[in-house]
């Protein structure tokens, strides 16, 4: 029987009972908080499972707002609705043409079969909405041209076949096409037709040809600050600090990790043009920000699960990025072409290319790329598997070891005990010799002088001295 003090009281059971019912509700309450949130955030797989049982038209406008955000690296229709917002309030003729360039874009590369994940995934539409786009930010002829949606239309629609061309390519080293169809396509095209063309006119680009008048007392800090978010909203061509701050609300819906990344990139691509003396203009418009976004999210856990070393190196890429961004951006002035976002695709696809011995910047597949807050959890995941499997592997050499160390012992023992056998017998013979030197006789067993028995073919009579020649031998003289 226990003392009664010692026993609980009934409130003090009551109370033990209710004290991990908050946790636990706690608990409930946040797991039902993200489940919540996951129908809207990251790539909308619940949303993209329930709208692949709808009819097509519905799927295949899905699909386009998925590739206006995969300009981000964003698969999140909801961010593309908000994006396309944002092009709106930039310029309704704009917003059309990168509508147009998307929708055309994907339509292609229904008719060509590529991968319907692929197609579902915007993956087929981005670089169309930024042909589209591009197309109308750089033509001459002012908005509202609508033979322009022609050109607009043959190109988007060649975006899947540059792709597919490209991606079979870069899939032996694993790397994805970024923004390179796009590329190629506009700078075709702005080739192709020039600045004096009578139908589709392009804005004359020129090369610098005096040094520009930089004066730091002059500058605007302000306009610094706004310079951020203009570089967010010149990856699509846009100038508006409100479309750049509406593209950051649409990334931080599918990811804030992303977001982070675009807005240090931008802010990386401002002090970069400081850095370098570039006019206060450009820096101001947005031009030395945007490809430093788009390479910032790329290495900052877009392609590389997330980690301090791989913050840091994303951060290196946009550095590199701005640099070279300037560098292009000068060879291609001299041709009349813009630098689009060639400085990008070469940055991003150095980094990527990048090997080191340290598992700490870990490169995920291609085909298990999602967003970065589930590459993370994929790359804990690993390394959670690889330590359970090193675990194992070190238990196993553990009882290998001790199972060695059993059976040494046990041949020690062994050798032992046939040392001292070998011993005693060694001792037994002493012990018979000595009987016979003290008897005078024969020994009752063998000895060292003994001789082998005759063999049953051979006679006595053949060996009449046998007996007496044994008696001598073994007599120790």
């Amino acid at each position: 029987m226990s003392h009664p003090e010692n026993n609980p009281s009934q409130e003090e059971i009551m109370e033990g009972q209710a004290r991990p019912a908050g946790p636990s509700c706690l608990h409930r309450a946040w797991t039902h908080f993200l489940k919540g949130v996951s129908y809207f955030s990251g790539d909308m797989e619940v949303f993209g499972k329930w709208m692949a049982k709808q009819f097509f038209l519905l799927q295949l406008l899905d699909w386009v707002l998925r590739g206006a955000a995969q300009v981000m690296f964003v698969n999140n229709p909801l961010s593309g609705l908000v994006i396309f917002a944002g092009l709106i309030l930039q310029n309704y003729w704009w917003a059309l043409n990168g509508f147009i360039g998307t929708l055309f874009a994907t339509i292609s590369a229904l008719i060509l079969q590529q991968s319907r994940g692929a197609i579902a995934a915007g993956l087929y539409g981005y670089n169309g909405i930024l042909v589209g786009l591009l197309m109308a930010v750089f033509s001459n002829a002012g908005d509202w041209y609508w033979w322009l949606l022609l050109p607009n239309i043959f190109m988007s629609m060649m975006c899947p076949i540059v792709s597919s061309a490209l991606a079979s390519i870069n899939s032996r080293w694993d790397l994805p096409v970024f923004t390179l169809p796009f590329n190629i396509l506009v700078c075709l095209h702005m080739v192709a037709t020039g600045h004096y063309n009578h139908h589709f006119p392009q804005v004359l680009i020129q090369p610098r040809s005096e040094l520009p008048n930089i004066t730091w007392s002059e500058i605007d800090v302000a306009k610094l600050f706004r310079s951020v978010p203009v570089g967010i909203g010149q990856v699509y061509g846009c100038d508006n600090p409100w479309t750049g701050g509406i593209f950051i609300i649409s990334l931080f819906i599918s990811s804030p990790i992303t977001c982070a990344h675009a807005v240090l990139g931008s802010a990386v691509g401002m002090v970069s043009g400081l850095a370098l003396s570039a006019p206060f203009e450009d820096i101001y418009f947005g031009l030395w920000g945007y490809n430093c976004v788009l390479a910032c999210i790329a290495i900052g856990g877009m392609f590389y699960a997330l980690t301090w070393q791989v913050h840091l190196l994303a951060i290196t890429c946009a550095f590199f990025c701005a640099y070279l961004g300037s560098a292009i951006a000068s060879i291609m002035s001299t041709f009349g072409l813009p630098a689009c976002t060639w400085p990008f695709c070469l940055s991003a696809l150095t980094f990527l290319l990048l090997t080191t011995g340290t598992k700490r910047i870990f490169k995920l597949p291609l085909a298990k790329v999602t967003y970065p807050e589930k590459n993370l959890a994929f790359y804990w995941k690993l390394k959670k598997q690889e330590k359970a499997v090193k675990e194992r592997e070190e238990s196993q050499e553990q009882l290998n070891s001790f199972n060695e160390q059993i059976i040494l012992n046990e041949k020690e023992q062994l050798k032992l005990d046939l040392q001292r056998m070998e011993e005693g017998k060694k001792e037994s013979e002493n012990e018979k010799i000595t009987e016979v030197d003290e008897r005078g006789g024969r020994p009752t067993g063998s000895s060292w002088c003994s001789l082998p028995p005759l063999s049953e073919g051979l006679k006595q009579e053949q060996f009449p001295l046998e007996a007496d020649v044994r008696w001598f031998c073994s007599y120790k003289w």
